[in-house]
């Protein structure tokens, strides 16, 4: 390829990170306050929560992307961006499913932790900040890291909006060089070590927040006495 075509799958390698780096703070801002509204003591903030998840997990992401782009500009007069349409649509779809694993995480939580905190008088709050939260937060990022690498695999849907991403990059070098196999083998390649540096973070993160977490106290160390061998 020539200095050209490699600027310009360089340029949507660019848009692909940013759409990802956006939808994905978008997805965990909405992961964690509808997860934490799926157990709130209310029965209609648990509806309401529950409703958005399944509204948002039972419908299309490519068909959302094309709702918030082309249904809502004529029906509020107003036009997003390809980049902002693209955040909110993916940023609302996979936070419904981040919004199972926050409450899924927190319903893991043994109850005696919470009866604790009530005990001490801890307001809802201080149980969910101080005691809830630090325990179930690990065990969230396996599932979370997953999530991430579909976000970044969904990110490929913007193309269809004529977004400048890696997909739609990719695709014109193919139209300008008249090669398939070459270019879209580049473009697997490009996902995979996107993918795999995504997961090594995470691996990280989750190491770094089990730290200290969950172990057992030192055990003692058990002195052998000397056996009396002395004869009375």
């Amino acid at each position: 390829m020539t200095s050209g075509l490699w600027e310009l799958v360089l340029k949507g390698i660019w848009t692909t990170v940013q759409l990802l780096v956006f939808s994905s703070l978008l997805a965990a801002a909405v992961s964690f306050v509808v997860g934490v509204a799926r157990t709130h003591r209310l029965w209609i903030v648990r509806f309401l929560a529950g409703f958005y998840t399944e509204v948002f997990r039972g419908t299309s992401a490519l068909v959302m992307i094309f709702w918030v782009f082309f249904v809502l500009p004529p029906a509020f007069g107003w036009q997003l961006v390809p980049m902002w349409a693209g955040t909110l649509a993916l940023g609302l779809t996979y936070g419904a499913y981040g919004s199972e694993i926050v409450r899924g995480a927190l319903k893991a939580v043994d109850p005696a932790q919470q009866e604790g905190g009530i005990a001490l008088s801890f307001t809802p709050w201080q149980r969910m900040r101080l005691i809830l939260l630090p325990q179930a937060v690990p065990e969230m990022i396996p599932p979370f890291s997953n999530l991430l690498i579909e976000l970044l695999k969904g990110t490929a849907l913007v193309s269809v909006m004529g977004m400048g991403d890696l997909a739609f990059s990719g695709n014109l070098v193919r139209l300008a060089l008249q090669e398939s196999a070459g270019i879209y083998t580049y473009l697997l390649l490009i996902y995979f070590v996107i993918a795999f540096l995504l997961t090594r973070l995470m691996r990280g993160l989750e190491k770094k927040l089990k730290a200290g977490v969950g172990k057992e106290p030192a055990r003692e160390v058990q002195v052998p006495q000397p056996v009396g061998g002395g004869v009375g």
